[in-house]
């Protein structure tokens, strides 16, 4: 496999993760665990089935114990608050909270050992936030306090996930199975906690189990397995670059599909959100020209 044939299966992920805000609303009014739960039983099956067919079971073996409770930690705990995100407040708004993180990794990874913050990665930070400020106040001075525990869990997502692929870095030594286990991990972790503190609600119509079915195929399925695969093998730059397209491509579909209207503040919104992360990677890419 070639670089270039790794980066372009790597940005499928971008492609699937655009469509997990839309898949979540779907599968409405199933609570957030158990749609967890459900979804990344399947993403875990469907890793099961792939490690089968390729031989790839026996390297799960040989992960470390660690690795697998960092990975499981960091996909339940996601997800987790991004589902519980998207049940609070309405669906692009919160999605595009959530979808700080790409913005976070960049702007955190300007302390890490070697980096340096430019002015460049404030910049983006600023742009970003004031998105988020934007969504929260819906384009006036006031805040839309009905829907602030829902933009809560979605910036908790954002720290969340930034913080998990930065320490993942240290990771790279896994191989790609082991997000079978993640997987399978994730959907054991949320079902208790679903018993505990939720009501069983599952899908009323077909189209909701669909969507469920479409969440653990695709956005908490296959996109990770991709997403692996591209930035182990792929340009790491050109696709964190392509990431921060993620955003932008959700509330378009969120809007295309009419769950969401389009409106002025929106795309203000996605436009800072998307401008900002973009800003703070090109800082990035200078640092590393430098240092180069």
């Amino acid at each position: 496999m070639t670089q270039t044939q790794a980066t372009l299966i790597g940005f499928g992920a971008v492609i699937l993760w655009s469509l997990l805000a839309l898949f979540t609303v779907k599968t409405a009014p199933t609570p957030p665990f158990l749609l967890t739960s459900l979804s990344f039983a399947i993403g875990g099956l469907l890793g099961l089935v792939w490690c089968a067919m390729t031989g790839k079971l026996s390297a799960l073996r040989q992960v470390p114990l660690a690795v697998y409770a960092f990975g499981t930690l960091g996909l339940f705990g996601y997800h987790a608050l991004y589902f519980s995100a998207l049940r609070l407040a309405p669906a692009a708004e919160a999605g595009l909270i959530a979808y700080l993180w790409p913005l976070l990794i960049v702007v955190f990874s300007g302390f890490l050992p070697q980096e340096r913050l430019r002015k460049g990665h404030l910049i983006g930070a600023f742009l970003g936030f004031s998105g988020a400020a934007l969504i929260i106040g819906n384009g006036t001075a006031s805040i839309q306090t009905a829907y602030l525990p829902g933009y809560a869990l979605a910036l908790a997502g954002a720290l969340t996930w930034s913080s998990y692929s930065l320490f993942s870095r240290r990771m790279g030594f896994a191989p790609t199975a082991s997000v079978v286990v993640f997987c399978l991990g994730t959907a054991a972790l949320s079902l208790p906690l679903h018993f505990a503190f939720e009501e069983t609600v599952l899908p009323s119509t077909s189209l909701g189990w669909a969507s469920v079915v479409g969440l653990g195929l695709g956005p908490v399925g296959l996109a990770f397995y991709i997403w692996d695969i591209g930035v182990k093998r792929g340009d790491i730059q050109l696709l964190g670059t392509s990431s921060y397209l993620a955003p932008l491509l959700s509330t378009l579909i969120l809007v295309v599909s009419g769950v969401t209207p389009a409106t002025p503040t929106l795309f203000w919104a996605a436009f800072l959100i998307t401008g900002g992360a973009l800003c703070a990677a090109r800082a990035s890419y200078l640092n590393k020209n430098e240092n180069f």
